[in-house]
């Protein structure tokens, strides 16, 4: 029998299943991969919001990541919620301590109902773990506080150069290839545009359809998630990133019109 790839979560857990490991997991396993978790934080919250996050013990965390890394071979690792500095800390004493392949970092600092997620007083951890991940998947918002580079009001207004100053400063913090979600951007109206800096090539504008939709929650962890699993079954940094963002819209377009909430989990089909 065909051993699968090996991805590990560590993430946050979203009870309603639209984000965080439940996200994660199911991505996995859509990509024929078999998914591991590291669990960060719990939470209170549904699809009318977060409305409380409680992070883990960073001992708890750090033993279970010790304790699957010494039973699997994991061939990719995708970073999400952290929900405390002391959780980010005892993250980043994995990260150099073991070097492991493949990691994508989501830095997850709001929900999607603007819930603060991981405190300001931890982005300095955070930005230490840039030069341990293949790749920093942040949206706008997250890319310019992760960057201390300040607010753009409005988040229509962010352009190409600006993506690229962002960019730039991340790469000084030690990034090597950056994706900024764009969903949120309005370049040209009828499209989602996300902003790609690999090493080496030249920027990539990535667009797809833009899709009225209430089912986005959880399309930021899927993401991640889904480059982690391209990631894992040798599929190139362009490719990974170009099959995720398929994947997510499929998630978008084929969401279940599940809980009362605004904001609806957003599941692809297996691809």
């Amino acid at each position: 029998m065909r051993v699968p790839p090996v991805v590990l979560t560590i993430a946050g857990f979203d009870p309603s299943s639209g984000a965080g490991i439940a996200a994660d997991l199911r991505t996995f396993a859509a990509h024929g991969c078999y998914g591991i978790a590291c669990i960060t934080s719990l939470t209170v919250q549904s699809t009318r919001g977060v409305k409380k996050v409680t992070a883990l013990a960073p001992a708890l965390v750090s033993e279970t990541l010790r304790e699957l890394w010494e039973d699997f071979d994991v061939s990719a690792t995708k970073i999400g919620m952290l929900g405390s500095i002391d959780v980010a800390r005892a993250v980043l004493r994995f990260l150099r301590k073991n070097h492991p392949p493949n990691v994508v970092l989501d830095p997850v600092l709001r929900s999607s109902s603007g819930a603060r997620l991981l405190q300001a007083n931890a982005l300095p951890v955070l930005r230490r773990m840039l030069p341990f991940a293949k790749i920093v998947t942040p949206n706008i918002s997250e890319a310019l506080e992760l960057a201390a580079l300040g607010p753009t009001r409005p988040v229509g207004a962010f352009s190409l150069a600006r993506a690229l100053d962002v960019a730039a400063r991340l790469r000084e913090l030690g990034a090597r290839d950056i994706v900024i979600t764009g969903g949120d951007t309005v370049l040209d109206p009828r499209k989602a545009i996300d902003f790609l800096f690999a090493a080496g090539s030249p920027p990539r504008l990535l667009s797809s359809p833009r899709i009225k939709a209430r089912n986005t929650h959880g399309t930021g962890c899927s993401f991640a998630s889904a480059i982690a699993a391209n990631l894992a079954k040798k599929n190139d940094l362009v490719k990974s990133v170009r099959r995720a963002k398929q994947y997510v819209l499929a998630g978008i377009q084929m969401g279940p019109n599940v809980g009362r909430g605004p904001f609806r989990p957003a599941c692809a089909p297996n691809s």
